[in-house]
């Protein structure tokens, strides 16, 4: 399974973030992560299209983009205009799940769903043969640095038996370090965000180590 790695831009160092882009995409990172939040489906703010479309500018690495919104369709065209390749859409988000996904694939965007840690995988089911990528929250989202929950290893393996020959790409976001990254790659995450890990120190030594571990 080719495993992917997707610095999460928001442990950047956002007072010189053109620089900490630049690294990740350096030192072969797979994508970088982008986690846009309003302050209403999670109590942090962080940024808006226009912003996204600056630092499309600065980097070429493919943005994952994922919407932690309250109301995705209405910003759905505005992120693929400012350089979306990927945009994943919670389907505990307002508003209707199908008319998000017609609206990424109509912009020529990779579509993916996301689960919070308490949202069954079933309401994922009906929409699977749309879907490139579904995210798996391992985390409550809103916020960097929280530790992983140990329940998300169970849902990473159903939700790969659940995807079957599907060509999806199961991502994990939340707590993925040295020590749990192997965890979830066994559970059949093929996809892995990691904030606080990948930028503390090091970005090329840590994305080997990340890699290490993985062929491992």
């Amino acid at each position: 399974m080719n495993i992917k790695i997707a610095p999460s831009m928001l442990s950047a160092d956002f007072a010189n973030l053109e620089r900490d882009l630049k690294e990740v995409e350096k030192n072969g990172a797979d994508y970088l992560h982008v986690d846009i939040m309003d302050g209403h489906f999670v109590p942090n703010i962080t940024m808006g299209p226009d912003q996204v479309a600056q630092l499309r500018k600065a980097v070429n690495i493919p943005f994952d983009v994922h919407l932690m919104i309250t109301e995705p369709l209405k910003y759905i065209d505005r992120f693929a205009d400012a350089g979306a390749d990927i945009i994943t859409v919670h389907v505990e988000s307002d508003g209707d799940i199908q008319a998000c996904l017609d609206a990424i694939v109509k912009k020529g965007v990779r579509p993916g769903l996301v689960v919070s840690p308490d949202t069954p995988l079933a309401v994922i089911e009906p929409y699977l043969d749309q879907l490139r990528m579904i995210l798996i929250m391992c985390v409550y989202p809103g916020f960097g640095g929280q530790s992983y929950i140990p329940a998300s290893t169970e849902k990473i393996r159903a939700c790969r038996k659940m995807i079957g020959n599907r060509n999806i790409d199961l991502q994990v976001d939340g707590g993925i370090n040295f020590n749990t990254l192997k965890e979830v790659v066994e559970a059949g995450a093929n996809v892995i965000v990691s904030g606080s890990c990948l930028f503390k120190g090091d970005m090329k030594e840590n994305i080997g180590q990340f890699r290490k571990i993985i062929q491992r």
